[in-house]
C-alpha cells in the first residue's frame, strides 16, 4: 500500500468553493475524471426523504444512505530503539468514514488513521456494510482541520453521498448520524441541530463546528452526520463528555468548512493558511476593565515570533488586536479563525489599541506553519511531563549514551526559557538512572558546548560523542546553562550501548 502523501498545491484561504451538486449529483468540481463516472449510482434517497415535520421513521432514509458509510480499522506501530536493540509495538484504531465519489473516495479524520502522530501507519482496512473489505490507500491528511482522504478500489462503482448544506442548517433540524461506535457496525442515531457555527473556547482556525444531540461515541469519528435530504452536513469529530460517554453534545465539523480541503486533498492540492506569527488570549472581564473596551472585543497579544508578520509590522505583546482586515474580533470569530482563511501573501489592515490609543498597519500575511512546526517552537521548561518527541526527529545516539532527550533552541524556546541569547540544545528528558541525571542535570538546562565545541543541533552533539568514542574516551564535557544560575561544565559518562 502506497503510504505516501500526495505533494500539495494549493490554497485555502482563497476558496471557499463548495463541492458541486445536489442530493442526487456526485461531487464534481476539481474531482479526478473517476469520480465523475456512473452519477447514476449515486444514493437514490429522493423517495425516502420523509415529509415535513417530525419523520414518522427514519429507515428509509437510513436504509438509502447506509451502504455509503464504512468502518475504518487501522494498524500502526512504533519502534523504540533501546540500549543495544529496538523494539517495535503495536496498536490499533476504529473509526468511521463515508464514500464520497464511485470510485472509492472516502472521508474520515486524521485522528482515525492517525490517532498519535509518533506511529507509523501500517495498513488501514475499510469495511463496507455488506461485510465487503478492502484495503486502502492513504490518499491525504491535514492535521490541522482533522480531516483525511482514502482510497479504495474495484471493478464496480462504489455507492457515494454528497457534502453540502451546511449553510442552510437551521437550530432545530433533524439529523441522523450514522458510525461504528465502539466497533458496533452501522448504529444509527437521531436528533437535532443543537447549535451552528459553535466554538468551544479554544480558538484554533478550526474551532467551528455543528452542535448536535444525536448521540455520538468512540467509533463514530468521522462518520457523517445527515440531513433528512440525505446531504453529509458535517463529519462527527469530538464529544464534551464528563464520563466519557455520550450526554448530549456531539460537534461535526461543517461540510462547508470540510469540502474544500477534502477537495484539495483528493487533487494533491497545497493547503496553505494564513499566519501572523503571534500568542494570544481573548480580551476576558478583567482585560477589558483594565483597557475601557467592551469584553470579548479583541485579543491580546501575548507573545510576537521573531521574524513573522506581525514582527514585521511593528505589533508587539501587549497590543491588543480588535479587527483584521475589516473583520472585528469576537468570542465567535477569533483572530485565529479570520487569519487561517486570508491567503498568504495579502496585505491586509489590521486594527489594535496601545497604550489605549487606536492604530492601523498593513500586514502582509504569511504562511502556517505545520502543526510539527509549532509544537517544535514551543517548550515549557516547567511542565512536568516530557513532551512527545516524534523518533525521527530524535537522535537515539543521544538519549543511549547520555540518557538525555534534547531539542534544538529557536528564538521562541529562548524567549521562554528567559533568555533571548540562548544558544545550543535544550534539555526536554533526562534517564533519572544516567550519569546525566545523577549529576543534577534536567530539563529546561541548555547544553551549550560538548568537548568545547559549540552544538548547536543533535547531529553536532552526536558528532562529538562518536568523536569521544573513537578516541577511546568513556566521558564527555558538557557546558551546562541550569537557568538563573551559574553555567557550569559537566563531565557525563558514556553508557555502553551493548
Amino acid at each position: 500500500m502506497n503510504k505516501d502523501v500526495k505533494p500539495v498545491r494549493y490554497s485555502y484561504g482563497i476558496t471557499s468553493a463548495l463541492l458541486a451538486g445536489g442530493a442526487a449529483i456526485s461531487l464534481i468540481t476539481g474531482y479526478p475524471a473517476g469520480a465523475q463516472v456512473a452519477q447514476n449510482e449515486q444514493l437514490q434517497i429522493a423517495d425516502a426523504v420523509p415529509v415535513a415535520g417530525a419523520p414518522a421513521s427514519f429507515a428509509e432514509l437510513t436504509q438509502a444512505l447506509m451502504p455509503a458509510v464504512v468502518n475504518i480499522a487501522t494498524r500502526q506501530s512504533i519502534t523504540i530503539e533501546g540500549r543495544g536493540r529496538s523494539v517495535t509495538r503495536e496498536g490499533q484504531s476504529l473509526g468511521s468514514g463515508f464514500l464520497v465519489s464511485a470510485d472509492g473516495y472516502i472521508v474520515t479524520n486524521n485522528h482515525v488513521v492517525r490517532p498519535d502522530g509518533r506511529l507509523t501507519l501500517e495498513e488501514v482496512t475499510v469495511r463496507l456494510s455488506n461485510g465487503e473489505e478492502y484495503e486502502a490507500e492513504l490518499v491525504g491528511t491535514d492535521p490541522d482541520s482533522d480531516l483525511a482522504v482514502l482510497k479504495i478500489s474495484r471493478a464496480e462503482p462504489f455507492p457515494f453521498v454528497h457534502m453540502g448544506g451546511a449553510t442552510e442548517a437551521r437550530v432545530g433540524d433533524w439529523v441522523i448520524a450514522i458510525g461504528n461506535p465502539y466497533g458496533l457496525d452501522g448504529t444509527v442515531t437521531a436528533g437535532i441541530i443543537s447549535a451552528t457555527n459553535r466554538t468551544t473556547g479554544r480558538r484554533g482556525a478550526f474551532d467551528r463546528y455543528i452542535q448536535t444531540d444525536a448521540s455520538i461515541n468512540s467509533g463514530n469519528s468521522g462518520g457523517p452526520l445527515f440531513d433528512m435530504r440525505g446531504n453529509v452536513i458535517g463529519i462527527n469529530n469530538n464529544i464534551i463528555s464528563p464520563s466519557g460517554g455520550n450526554v448530549g453534545i456531539g460537534f461535526a465539523i461543517p461540510a462547508n468548512v470540510a469540502a474544500p480541503i477534502v477537495e484539495a486533498l483528493i487533487n494533491g492540492d497545497d493547503i496553505e493558511r494564513g499566519y501572523l506569527g503571534v500568542q494570544i488570549v481573548p480580551v476576558d472581564e478583567d482585560f477589558a476593565d483594565a483597557l475601557g473596551i467592551a469584553e470579548n472585543s479583541g485579543e491580546v497579544i501575548q507573545a510576537v515570533q521573531p521574524g513573522e508578520p506581525a514582527e514585521a509590522a511593528g505589533l508587539r505583546a501587549g497590543d491588543v488586536v480588535v479587527s483584521v482586515n475589516g473583520q472585528p474580533i469576537t468570542r465567535d470569530e477569533s483572530l485565529s479563525y479570520i487569519v487561517s482563511n486570508i491567503a498568504p501573501g495579502t496585505r491586509v489592515p489590521v486594527e489594535f489599541i496601545r497604550n489605549g490609543e487606536r492604530d492601523t498597519v498593513m500586514l502582509t500575511v504569511g504562511r502556517r506553519p505545520s502543526r510539527e512546526e509549532l509544537e517544535a517552537q514551543q517548550f515549557n521548561p516547567d511542565q512536568e511531563e516530557p513532551e512527545p518527541v516524534e523518533p525521527e526527529k530524535e537522535a537515539p545516539l543521544i538519549e543511549d549514551v547520555l540518557g538525555l532527550r534534547v531539542r534544538e533552541i529557536t528564538p521562541l524556546i529562548a524567549r521562554q526559557l528567559g533568555n533571548p541569547d540562548y544558544e545550543g540544545l535544550v534539555i526536554i528528558a533526562v534517564d533519572g538512572n544516567s550519569d546525566a541525571g545523577r549529576k543534577g542535570l534536567g530539563r529546561g538546562m541548555v547544553i551549550e558546548t560538548a568537548n568545547y565545541q559549540q552544538v548547536l543541533t543533535q547531529e553536532d552533539l552526536v558528532a562529538q560523542i562518536r568523536a569521544a568514542r573513537e578516541e577511546g574516551r568513556d566521558a564527555i564535557l558538557l557546558r551546562v546553562n541550569p537557568r538563573n544560575q551559574p553555567t557550569r561544565i559537566v563531565a557525563v559518562r558514556l553508557r555502553d550501548q551493548g
